[in-house]
This record gives C-alpha cells, structure tokens and sequence, in this order.
C-alpha cells in the first residue's frame, strides 16, 4: 500500500459542475490490490457533513477529484461511495472507498485544440489552457 496526503477535494455533480470541499486535512492510500481500490479520509468541519450523508444513507457511487502531494498536481478523479462518516469534535472524519478513473489520455489536446477555435489572444490563450488543466472542464467535443 501507498499513501498519499490529500490536498484538495472537489466532488462533481450530476449538473457537471464542482463543489469544492474544504480539507483541514486528508489522506488517500492506493491498496495496490487486484481490484484498484483507493481508499480516501477527509477529515472536514461538520459544517459540511451535509454534503455526505445522503451519499452515506444510498451507498450511491458519485465522482471526485482529489489533488494529490503537491499543490500543482493535476486533480485525479475518482469514482467513489461513502462508506462510513465519524464525529470527531466539531469535526468529521469521511471515508471513501472507490478506484482511480483511466485519465483521458487526449484532453490536453482537446483542451487546447477547443481554446484555439475560439481564437484567443496568446496570454489569454496560455492562461486559460492551464486553469483548464488544472480544472478539467467537460469539453464541447467529448
């Protein structure tokens, strides 16, 4: 097994927009099992235990992106469900059990290509394609 520290985590909605989950601090450990199996703990203010207790009480299995080590990483994205929410003072402990999703090898391309149809200026152009790397948002022709 391998562990990494959690720096960010963002679960994606049915609507495909974010909603950003702030951490006071998190883990993630890759089992390195025959089936993929990623295991990840927020560790995050009660205030937001709303967001997961209907995940917890439908077992249903939702998206995240979780940014991994370093703050510059690209977020990786996870299919996961909620397996088990703990009280911990005026914080809660989240535990998410699931597997890290096949990177779409090609969206740099398809990112950039989409930015260059739209016939951007080069410093607008260079900044948007890396909030876009950074973000991942659903693009037009995928």
């Amino acid at each position: 097994m391998k562990t990494f520290k959690m720096l960010a985590f963002d679960l994606l909605k049915a609507d495909g927009s974010t909603q950003s989950i702030p951490l006071t601090d998190g883990i993630i450990i890759n089992q390195e099992n025959s089936h993929n199996s990623w295991i990840l703990e927020l560790y995050i203010a009660d205030e937001h235990r709303g967001v997961f207790n209907p995940l917890l009480a439908s077992h249903e299995v939702f998206e995240a992106r979780a940014v991994i080590s370093f703050p510059d990483n690209e977020p990786a994205p996870f299919s996961l469900v909620v397996n088990q929410i703990v009280e911990i003072g005026d914080y809660v402990s989240v535990l998410c059990k699931g597997t890290l999703k096949a990177q779409r090898k090609r969206y740099a391309e398809l990112l950039l290509q989409e930015l260059i149809a739209e016939g951007l200026p080069n410093d607008e152009l260079l900044t948007r394609f890396e909030r876009g790397m950074k973000e991942r948002p659903k693009l037009k022709n995928t």
